[in-house]
């Protein structure tokens, strides 16, 4: 097996000298060393290539390649790129897109631009888009996929597969999808049939002979819930439905996967402090950069002012043995990590569907039991430790306040995405820098209060 250490070092190569044809204008050379390079290869130079010179080497790019890579960007990207396309090439570009896809670079661009993309689609496209944009942002209906064609029971699979080769929706639509619904005179979904299936069918045999059964998803459902069922469930796709039990869609399993990535992707950032970039890391400006993160840090420096307040509030025991200072930084490092632990194991069992709201009690009850384990051994080993290099009144101190401490932050560190998701807010904004906010004012307080009771000060 090949290393894959040269690859990478390879296309750095390519990468600095497509940069350097850009930027000395030799365009001829630019789009043959495009043209050399595979797609992925193109997407991962795109998504690393300044903003100036990104519209002019994608205008280098075949068609075909052009499409793809359009097609696989982030909508926020996308609209950037617009800016430094011709009207025309945009209005291209578009038109290959999926409809759901469509409906998020809508979402992202000018009004006005919005407004020429629709003009710029068919009848039927426009109306597939235009449909999609009416639903809620994180609705099943933003992210469902057309359906190119909707099979009857009475149908035989040659005339099925004659009428899937006429299709007049965008090709995005048709290649996502690798089962058609089956539907009743009244569009109510009946079953799937599997394109392999159909494909191997006799030609007259009929379509109620080779359709399975299937589950149906709302229009107005969750979709990182409908995301995780397609996931979790391993169907290829659900049918989605309007209120009325009407088939009007498919959420497939290329639109789950994306949903479950970008979900997971704003998890991880918001778990630290941060806002989602919506875009590549090097395609993002400076000052995006530094919006998606200030306001959290306001947030968290004002919960910053409770700590500041509890050490005000207890300055005369410090004041009395300014040993204890020495320790400050130690227990609040162990409560927020304890804490956060416990915030992204269950923060990690709600996106699994594992836990739910109502086993708020078991999951406190475990964590507590976690937390005064972990507490009990950290506890035992600072008691050892500080009472060696100080007295065992400091080293009584230190162990006891580390096995409330972690029993708290366990606790509280389990709680809080559980409340998050009952009240409808994303779980991992509760999760590390807030609760170590939370669980530093606490764990001082505890702190202090042990060290007056047990030091008699």
């Amino acid at each position: 097996m090949s290393d894959p250490k040269p690859q990478e070092t390879t296309l750095a190569e390519l990468e600095d000298e497509l940069w350097d044809l850009l930027r000395d204008k030799e365009y001829a050379d630019a789009a043959e060393l495009l043209r050399d390079m595979r797609v992925a290869e193109v997407e991962r130079v795109l998504d690393r290539t300044p903003p100036g010179l990104m519209p002019v080497a994608f205008r280098l790019l075949d068609k075909d390649v052009a499409v793809e890579v359009f097609g696989n960007m982030e909508p926020s990207l996308q609209s950037d790129l617009i800016d430094g396309l011709a009207d025309e090439h945009t209005r291209d570009l578009f038109s290959q897109l999926q409809s759901s896809t469509q409906a998020r670079l809508l979402d992202e661009v000018p009004a006005e631009v919005a407004q020429r993309l629709l003009a710029s689609l068919g009848p039927a496209e426009r109306d597939a888009a235009a449909k999609i944009l009416g639903y809620p942002e994180d609705s099943v209906g933003r992210r469902m996929s057309v359906v190119p064609q909707e099979l009857t029971p009475d149908m035989s699979a040659a005339t099925a597969l004659n009428i899937i080769r006429d299709v007049t929706v965008p090709a995005a639509d048709v290649d996502n999808l690798t089962v058609l619904p089956v539907g009743s005179s009244t569009h109510k979904v009946l079953g799937l049939v599997h394109l392999p299936r159909l494909v191997r069918a006799e030609p007259d045999e009929l379509i109620e002979d080779i359709m399975e059964p299937t589950e149906t998803v709302s229009v107005h459902d969750d979709v990182e819930e409908a995301a995780r069922t397609v996931v979790h469930d391993r169907v290829q796709a659900l049918p989605v439905v309007d209120d009325a039990e009407r088939l009007i869609g498919m959420l497939t399993v290329a639109d789950a996967q994306l949903v479950l990535e970008e979900e997971e992707s704003e998890d991880t950032l918001r778990s630290g402090g941060a806002e989602p970039l919506g875009q590549p890391y090097l395609s993002t400006s400076v000052m995006q950069l530094v919006k998606s993160r200030i306001v959290w840090l306001l947030v968290l420096g004002i919960g910053a002012i409770l700590t500041v307040q509890v050490l005000d509030y207890f300055e005369d025991t410090l004041a009395a043995m300014v040993v204890l200072t020495l320790f400050v930084p130690l227990l609040t490092g162990t409560g927020g990590n304890t804490g956060n632990q416990a915030a992204t194991t269950v923060t990690r069992a709600i996106a699994l569907s594992q836990v739910t709201t109502r086993d708020l009690l078991r999951v406190i009850g475990r964590e507590a039991l976690v937390g005064l384990t972990l507490g009990v051994v950290l506890g035992a080993i600072g008691f050892i430790g500080t009472s060696f290099v100080w007295d065992l009144g400091i080293g009584a101190v230190i162990g006891t306040t580390l096995v409330v401490i972690c029993t708290l932050a366990a606790s509280v560190g389990s709680v809080m995405p559980l409340i998050a998701s009952k009240i409808g807010v994303d779980p991992a904004v509760f999760s590390n820098p807030f609760i170590s906010t939370v669980v530093d004012a606490l764990g001082l307080i505890v702190y202090f209060l042990i060290a007056k009771t047990i030091l008699g000060i």
